[in-house]
């Protein structure tokens, strides 16, 4: 869990960090965690600190708040005194550096582990014990037919098998190499699912380099939508919200580091774009919310005035800490 969070957040802040440093911001503090100080060390200008709770972090930027006791903004580089247009950019990049970590973890996952083809009726395993394996049916073997009708995606011919195994022996033609072969297999009903069940699993797609590229901005598109679409939904109403807290996520990146590498950069993606996607949102004290009055400052031409806006993300950030309160409740409740 402390790594999946301190990854998400150190990557999350470095976006910031960085956009504040080539825009001339001062950062007075990196911080991975929350609460006291267990580590710092200063740097040329920056202090970097690791604290007792290891739920978030936060770089500090000079003007942005209020400074400690001590510290001293340098003239023209405090972050209210660079142009709106740079403020948005430094407080969108952090979001964004979630996402586009996302889309590198989703390619490293196409092109190292591949996903399963269901574009076709290709055989990629067999179980052991089970009709295609006494049959002779081998891995590679492409399933043209069931009972003389054509099957070309798995999905064809999985429904098909069903069907025809309740009726007696069925019969494939595969396509095995340059060969077409014929096999007649008796397959019954499964002892734990109750239905026919021939024991083959569908081969795996593995994606080159450029293929991997293309498909992860798809697929991180795709889920983008797919996520702002729930959001949507549940704000207004047409869809019950299945909200996970810290312990739920804790639970899950467990599960998804005991089932292996891959299942858990699968995990790590969907985490980065999960964070980058809600800190966008317009609401006080997460980075959208502060996008938000940016926005409207370069629109209308002025600022919002600061001891409102100030007060206004102090109460998003209350109304926030309830609500991370009450899903670690309800985690604790489904746990127990």
């Amino acid at each position: 869990f402390i790594v999946v969070i301190g990854i998400c957040v150190v990557v999350h802040e470095y976006g910031h960090y960085i956009s504040a440093r080539l825009f001339d911001v001062q950062v007075h503090e990196f911080a991975f965690g929350m609460g006291p100080v267990l580590f710092q060390r200063t740097g040329r200008t920056t202090v970097w600190s690791v604290r007792a709770f290891p739920v978030g972090g936060f770089v500090r930027l000079a003007g942005m708040d209020e400074e400690a006791e001590g510290e001293v903004v340098e003239q023209g580089r405090g972050f209210y005194d660079k142009a709106p247009w740079k403020r948005f950019l430094i407080l969108f990049n952090g979001a964004l550096f979630n996402v586009l970590l996302a889309t590198v973890l989703t390619m490293f996952f196409l092109a190292g582990h591949g996903v399963v083809d269901l574009g076709n009726a290709t055989i990629g395993e067999l179980m052991d014990g089970y009709p295609a394996q006494a049959a002779g049916l081998v891995p590679g073997d492409r399933v043209l037919s069931v009972n003389g009708t054509a099957v070309t995606t798995w999905s064809d011919m999985s429904e098909k098998i069903r069907e025809e195994a309740l009726k007696g022996p069925v019969t494939f033609v595969v396509q095995r190499g340059a060969e077409q072969i014929s096999y007649t297999v008796a397959i019954p009903r499964d002892g734990t699912t109750g239905v026919p069940l021939l024991g083959v699993r569908p081969s795996m797609r593995h994606y080159t380099p450029g293929e991997a590229l293309r498909s992860a901005f798809s697929h991180t598109v795709t889920m983008s939508a797919e996520m702002l679409r729930g959001i949507v939904r549940w704000v207004t109403g047409a869809e019950k919200a299945d909200v996970t807290g810290p312990l739920g996520i804790a639970a899950m990146a467990g599960q998804a580091a005991s089932r292996g590498l891959w299942t858990f950069i699968s995990f790590l993606s969907l985490i980065n774009l999960n964070l980058g996607l809600i800190n966008l949102l317009p609401f006080p004290a997460l980075d959208g919310g502060r996008l938000f009055f940016t926005l409207g400052e370069m629109i209308l031409r002025r600022r919002l005035p600061p001891k409102l806006e100030n007060y206004i993300h102090i109460s998003g950030f209350v109304l926030l800490i309830a609500l991370i309160l009450y899903v670690t409740w309800q985690d604790v409740l489904r746990l127990i």
